[in-house]
């Protein structure tokens, strides 16, 4: 549980400082320094062995870099244009309909509706509404879904953090061409760089790594309800850190989100404890017959 909430609260933080950076680098100079930065954290710890990875292993490898890339630019392009906490409100759909898709209790059933009616108050339509904006969050929702299946898929094959090293590794020299462009025709500030860079560590490297470890030892239902509370932690650093304010019905639905996941999590399986067979003696057994 630790490591989830240390997870989201770094990835929500890196996501506002990189969105300080926009208007000198825009959100794909952002994801690329990103990239560049999670590869060479990811390289120096997972070390993986290329060579000897055969095409089982590189099949999920792959896909999971095209997810890398593909949800980090459509969420910070979403977070440009209609703020923090209602794209990663967006994101968050995407592990929502895994759990709703995994549950078996009722109870967890309902406090996934509960915690979608919440993310659904959060981006009702509005007058000055984006709908290129939230249809990028629902793209970086299918992303973020496909990345829980994935890196399950590629801890599973491949040993400690090799597979989330490779994967980072390709989705940057994916995004190389476009740092290059984007450094010759705006020739990024050192401030901004900066922003960047630290985007790329609380952001990439220590979620990437913090879920990996969490994903072998938590189901994917669970490990997706307990993420229910990242729109929670990008309400507040959006309000804290960039002034983004809530109306009160915004906090309501937030609460909401909240209270159907601590609820899910704290509720018990319903399954009745099994007691170990009592095994009888020679005599206990002649006494019985």
């Amino acid at each position: 549980m630790v490591s989830m909430v240390g997870s989201g609260v770094s990835n929500q933080t890196g996501a506002a400082i990189g969105s300080l950076a926009f208007p000198v680098l825009g959100p794909a100079g952002v994801v690329a320094v990103r990239q560049y930065v999670a590869a060479l954290v990811l390289l120096a710890v997972g070390r993986p062995r290329l060579r000897s990875f055969t095409r089982r292993e590189w099949t999920p490898v792959l896909l999971l870099a095209l997810v890398f890339g593909t949800m980090n630019l459509s969420l910070y392009t979403a977070i440009d244009r209609i703020g923090l906490g209602l794209a990663v409100t967006l994101e968050f759909l995407g592990p929502l309909t895994l759990a709703l898709a995994a549950a078996r209790r009722r109870v967890d059933a309902c406090c996934a509706v509960a915690a979608a009616a919440g993310a659904v108050t959060l981006m009702r339509p509005r007058p000055s509404t984006d709908y290129v904006g939230m249809g990028l969050g629902l793209l970086a929702a299918a992303c973020w879904a496909s990345y829980i299946l994935l890196n399950r898929t590629v801890g599973r094959r491949l040993p400690g953090a090799e597979g989330s090293a490779a994967a980072a590794l390709v989705s940057a020299l994916v995004f190389l061409p476009v740092g290059v462009v984007l450094a010759v025709r705006t020739p990024p500030t050192l401030p901004a760089l900066g922003c960047a860079v630290t985007a790329g560590v609380l952001s990439s490297a220590v979620p990437y790594l913090a879920d990996l470890f969490t994903l072998r030892r938590v189901p994917a239902a669970a490990f997706g309800l307990f993420m229910s509370v990242n729109p929670v932690l990008a309400a507040l650093v959006g309000w804290i850190g960039l002034g983004q304010r809530l109306g009160l019905l915004d906090w309501a639905a937030v609460a909401a989100v909240v209270l159907a996941n601590a609820l899910s999590i704290l509720a018990p399986s319903g399954r009745a404890p099994q007691r170990p067979p009592v095994r009888r003696t020679r005599r206990a057994r002649r006494r019985a017959a």
